[in-house]
């Protein structure tokens, strides 16, 4: 038999697998179903979240200054509470649950700590903040999450199976279990002797020191030097190709996880929604096409990718609904909903344009990692996420990438495209690799914006969710920009075709989509082989066309672009059908003159200001 099976034989014998009556629609990634009335708790999944909780608190052990708060009102388990905290001479439990009743325990906690009474003097708070919560009865509802999540401070907690949202999505280590007496017993028994080992470890090495992840990290990116400043770029072209074998492709494919965020707003174009749900071509959303595509791959190979959706609070109901149309499709999807948005925390840049925010981008991803989602991902066998920019509407799966990276051991992967200022796309054609230094990135993809610039950085991430646990457990990682490639093992950029980056940021964007220069198959856009420049046209539409009421009014049909260099319009312009646009373009109507492009027309290399020059 097996240490795994003798482990889960244990954990059956405490009657951790039997939950409420009622099951969570959050809780049912840890269920089996329902038996006799009474949900059936995945035993597996409560034994990889509780190592992960217990290989935390391990680490954070190993600094003698540590602390830790075990939270407990269940009289039941007070007298085994007592005997761990006892044992490895941490914070009293009964001064815990004091704290707890008086309420302002942790945020109040730079006020007076002593007060006399007429018979002995009361102590309320600790004077230093632990550096984790630990609760074991999360059925009573307490401030301790509250004000834990404000602070900052990681919570390890027992979960059932009728917890509600609110607190399951503060917990930072989440234990799916019934909180029964001998569970209790059992995991307090595992966190002493956790504890007690790294005691007697710290002491053999007579170290004191905290050896996080971020040191070693830190240490490592030092000892490298200024080749830590540079970035591996393989070019799109030069990945293998994926297997031929339909079950290789299904191991692989089984292995990713799909996050879309849909946080980025269209309010300067006029619409009071999320970006994902703006009909982009026949019909389609963004978000059409990214299931649509997830649908396709999940037929073909017969994997199951899932869809994990981050929405803020004012669109995430505009987003529930429009998922009931995916009911019947091959996708398991599933939306979160997050917090209101403080003024730092803004989707919406001080500028006013409807930007996503790079630092949220991976913020939020971390803010979904740390609610126990990494934890249940891995127990699913995930080992890759595809972490989609909401702003790019062509970002999607690609099995070459992701084959490319399973077969490099790639922790980090961000998808660049070459700026066509630098002239560096028939270097890239012709070179198998090359490596580039930070600041020849950039995210900012506005024309003015690249000069200077090699790389535009798409903000596509492929991750691997092992090193994210690795990197997570001890907050040293922080996805704000390229350089947090750094904190990887192995990363690289992969220079992306111009199919692969396509975002809907104006009506201009929105034109150039619409188009006959794109086609979309399986979620997928295609280009038009016609088209021989390797870069897309140059389109600017003047204010006029700003919102997409007006846009769709001044275009009977898209016009024809696939021999077009680059167009501008400006002033009271109306576009008939099947116009055909060549070269480069300008349409500049004068103030006070409505012009209209007539039905058929053909326009290559012009200047228009009157009907006349028509």
């Amino acid at each position: 038999m097996t240490i795994h099976s003798v482990v889960i034989q244990k954990l059956l014998t405490t009657n951790a697998h039997i939950g409420r009556q009622v099951s969570t629609h959050h809780f049912k990634q840890f269920t089996y179903g329902f038996r006799n009335r009474q949900s059936i708790i995945d035993s597996d999944k409560t034994l990889i979240c509780l190592r992960n909780a217990l290989n935390f608190l391990s680490c954070l052990s190993r600094d003698p200054s540590s602390s830790f708060l075990f939270i407990n009102t269940n009289p039941l388990f007070q007298p085994i509470i007592d005997e761990m905290t006892s044992r490895v001479t941490s914070l009293s439990p009964e001064r815990a649950s004091s704290l707890w009743k008086m309420r302002g325990f942790l945020t109040n906690s730079c006020s007076p700590k002593k007060f006399r009474s007429r018979h002995k003097k009361l102590v309320f708070a600790p004077t230093k903040m632990p550096d984790c919560v630990v609760i074991f009865d999360t059925e009573r509802k307490s401030s301790v999450f509250l004000e834990a999540e404000r602070l900052g401070i990681p919570i390890v907690a027992l979960v059932d199976s009728s917890i509600p949202w609110e607190y399951y999505k503060k917990v930072t280590y989440p234990i799916p279990a019934n909180d029964s007496v001998q569970f209790v017993y059992l995991i307090c028994n595992m966190i002493t002797k956790c504890l007690m080992l790294e005691k007697k470890k710290d002491g053999a090495k007579g170290t004191g020191k905290k050896a996080t992840i971020k040191d070693q990290v830190e240490s490592t990116s030092e000892s490298k030097g200024s080749a830590s400043d540079e970035v591996l770029v393989v070019p799109y072209d030069n990945l293998a190709p994926m297997s031929c074998d339909i079950a290789d492709s299904k191991q692989l494919l089984d292995k990713l996880v799909v996050v879309k965020y849909n946080g980025a707003l269209g309010k300067n174009m006029g619409f009071g929604g999320p970006k994902s749900l703006i009909e982009v071509k026949n019909g389609s959303t963004p978000l059409d096409l990214i299931v649509n595509q997830i649908q396709s791959l999940n037929s073909k190979y017969g994997c199951n990718i899932p869809l994990l959706l981050m929405n803020p609070k004012n669109t995430h109901n505009d987003i529930v609904k429009a998922l009931e149309k995916y009911s019947t499709l091959d996708v398991d999807i599933h939306p979160f909903e997050q917090g209101e948005r403080t003024q730092h925390e803004s989707f919406v840049s001080e500028g006013g344009e409807d930007k996503w925010q790079s630092s949220k981008h991976g913020t939020h991803f971390l803010s979904l990692m740390n609610s126990g989602t990494l934890d249940v991902l891995l127990a699913q066998g995930k080992e890759y996420a595809l972490v989609v920019n909401p702003d790019n509407v062509a970002g999607v799966v690609d099995p070459k990438i992701l084959n490319h990276l399973a077969q490099n051991s790639i922790e980090y992967c961000s998808e660049v495209t070459p700026t066509t200022s630098t002239g560096l796309i028939n270097f890239m054609a012709s070179s198998l690799q090359g490596m580039f230094k930070l600041e020849d990135f950039t995210s900012d993809h506005s024309e003015k914006s690249v000069k200077g610039f090699k790389f535009i950085d798409t903000r596509s991430l492929w991750l691997n969710l092992k090193a994210i646990k690795r990197l997570v457990d001890t907050s040293a990682l922080n996805l704000d920009n390229l350089s947090t490639l750094k904190l990887f093992e192995n990363s690289i950029g992969i220079s992306i075709p111009q199919s692969r980056f396509l975002p809907l940021n104006s009506t201009s964007d929105l034109f150039l989509l619409q188009s006959d220069l794109y086609s979309f198959t399986e979620g997928m856009f295609v280009r038009n082989d016609a088209r021989v420049s390797p870069s897309d046209p140059s389109i600017a539409l003047g204010p006029e066309f700003e919102k997409i009421s007006d846009f769709k009014r001044r275009f009977e049909t898209i016009p024809s672009i696939v021999k077009l260099d680059s167009l501008e319009v400006n002033g009271d312009v109306w576009f008939g059908a099947d116009i055909v646009l060549k070269g480069k373009v300008v349409i500049d109507a004068s103030p006070g003159l409505t012009l209209r492009i007539p039905d058929g027309v053909v326009l290559e290399d012009e200047e228009i200001n009157d009907p006349t020059d028509i």
